[in-house]
């Protein structure tokens, strides 16, 4: 792998930087992977509604490149391609909440809707005027399909576009919220890759593609598409990807479109024009009338040869909002400020970590059992990346890995003594560590089982069995799924059953730890519905589920560290 990078933890930050120094008009938000408009007061004093969009890295010039007047006020940057954490969000909507209120523009992948919406949640609970709007612009995938639902690709920075001037224009919260929501359902995209990309971290590609085959329908994530075929002509590879936006949007002739055509990331500025040729020219030849035209790179996924096409249906209020004077950094003929030699920085929100607490001999047996698990998801960091890598988007191993660092760092504060508290105390430290969709899942399991001991139960096995039953119950009302859909739940639902079948908290365990094994290898068999290997379909059977793995290892390790 070679990549011009320092080392993987610090590749964000330093690239916010670099952003910030170039581009004096945005600022970073101190402590947090979030960049906003430095003029953010006089914007709260407008009373001008705040937009605020954002996901995993590796997207660029998306989402930070937006950020400016006619356009978003702040991004909130996860690792790369990993959602942000729910506190990472709230954070940014700390910052620039005012009268005008929030409106956050997801795109639609289950970690950005459960971080975002989580975030969205606390915010109103504090007073808050905020609202979401999801785009789910990949055609790719049918409407009504089983799987994680349509993804959101490049449609969504003409999205950021068109909200950001209706609220530079002074719309008001649900004014905003409605032009947002309005463009994200007129509009269209479908993408190809002619080579996969590498996440730094992972350090290898997340699929392989022969050397004359391409991949059809694929989302931003490096993770496969929905269909392999051969490399043909640049105007046939158009005329597929035209044709479902078009057939999609049920298009007709005379219909006025707005064109994006967009870089993946790799793609030589040639073939980008080739293919903007191609893409005027047909939508031409079937009556469209295209109004407005965008090629280069907007929304990329690393360094991946490929393209995508989006069309967006027009109206005179969307040409209107279009057409309004913006200027982020990568909205083309943006006006660039002078060069920075260092970000300007704002202050965020004081620290509430409480001073460590000193654990007596039942905190100490906690810690030893945390310091296992930790252990263990550490360990296993490479196979949960290998196995991500083939069904998912390779950044499970990492994310988890990455909380349980964060566990470690942060144990010895936490109220071992109290298991309902501890539990709180992990909840808390995941949701703020790990983003993705394993954060946030596991921040409510982890609530969810906190509940169930402080009710006290009537023996320890009893409370086992009973806390992994009510975090699976959790996790299947916030992420959707169920026993079968090719998700963590198919280890974590059996541990339930088999925990309480257990007379002693040691039987229970082993138990627990047996049934999510062979629910993890039970898994191979399914096809997915839920989750990115969802939109791989058949190809996804006959492999393990990452999430149900990851589930058998920590469960493992919890045994292991009770039975020494």
């Amino acid at each position: 792998m070679k990549k011009l990078i320092n080392d993987v933890q610090s590749i964000v930050p330093q690239m916010l930087a670099g952003l910030a120094m170039a581009h004096p008009q945005i600022a970073l938000l101190a402590g947090q992977q979030v960049a906003l408009r430095a003029d953010v007061e006089a914007i709260k004093a407008r009373g001008e509604v705040a937009l605020v969009s954002g996901g995993g890295a590796g997207h660029e010039p998306a989402h930070a490149g937006y950020i400016g007047p006619g356009m978003l006020t702040a991004a909130v940057v996860g690792d790369v391609f990993s959602s942000p954490s729910t506190d990472a969000v709230l954070a940014a909507i700390h910052a620039v909440a005012g009268p005008g209120g929030v409106l956050l523009i997801v795109k639609n992948y289950t970690g950005d809707r459960l971080n975002f919406g989580l975030a969205a949640e606390i915010a109103r609970a504090e007073g808050w005027a905020v609202e979401m709007v999801v785009v789910a612009d990949d055609v790719a995938l049918a409407a009504q399909g089983d799987h994680a639902g349509r993804r959101g690709l490049a449609g969504a920075v003409l999205v950021h576009k068109i909200a950001g001037a209706v609220a530079a224009a002074g719309g008001t919260l649900a004014q905003v919220r409605a032009a947002a929501a309005d463009a994200a359902a007129a509009i269209g995209t479908m993408g190809v890759a002619l080579t996969p990309c590498t996440v730094p971290a992972a350090g290898r590609p997340g699929f392989e593609l022969a050397a004359d085959e391409v991949e059809l329908g694929l989302g931003i994530h490096g993770e496969a598409g929905v269909r392999r075929s051969a490399i043909e002509p640049a105007d046939a590879i158009v005329a597929q990807l035209l044709g479902a936006i078009v057939a999609d949007l049920a298009l007709v002739a005379g219909d006025r479109v707005a064109l994006l055509v967009n870089n993946l990331g790799g793609t030589p500025a040639m073939e980008i024009a080739i293919v903007t040729r191609a893409a005027v020219a047909q939508a031409s030849a079937l009556g469209l009338r295209v109004e407005r035209l965008w090629s280069g790179g907007f929304l990329t996924a690393l360094e991946m040869a490929g393209v995508s096409i989006t069309l967006l249906r027009l109206d005179d209020q969307r040409l209107a909002a279009l057409d309004a004077p913006a200027q982020a950094p990568a909205w083309p003929g943006a006006a660039h400020g002078a060069v920075r030699s260092a970000p300007q920085v704002f202050p965020g929100r004081a620290s509430t970590a409480q001073p460590a607490a000193q654990p007596g001999p039942t905190g100490h047996a906690s810690a030893s059992m945390l310091a296992a698990v930790c252990s263990a998801l550490l360990a296993a960091e490479a196979r949960l990346t290998q196995l991500d890598q083939v069904v998912g988007d390779g950044d499970l191993g990492i994310s988890l890995a990455r909380g349980a660092r964060a566990v470690l760092a942060e144990c010895a504060g936490y109220p071992l003594h109290d298991t309902a508290a501890t539990l709180r105390a992990l909840s808390a430290t995941l949701r703020r560590a790990v983003g993705g969709t394993s954060g946030p899942l596991y921040s409510i399991g982890l609530l969810r089982a906190a509940v169930v001991f402080e009710a006290g139960p009537s023996s320890a096995a009893q409370g086992l069995a009973r806390a992994l039953h009510e975090a699976s119950v959790g996790i299947a009302e916030v992420g959707g799924a169920r026993l079968g859909d090719c998700t963590m739940l198919d280890a974590l639902i059996p541990a339930a059953q088999g925990a309480a079948a257990g007379q002693s908290l040691v039987q229970a365990l082993q138990n627990a730890v047996a049934a999510a094994a062979q629910g993890t290898l039970d898994s191979a068999a399914l096809l997915p519905r839920r989750g990115r290997s969802s939109y791989l379909g058949q190809r996804a059977v006959g492999h393990v589920d990452p999430g149900a793995q990851a589930v058998w290892v920590w469960l493992d390790a919890l045994r292991g560290s009770l039975a020494g």
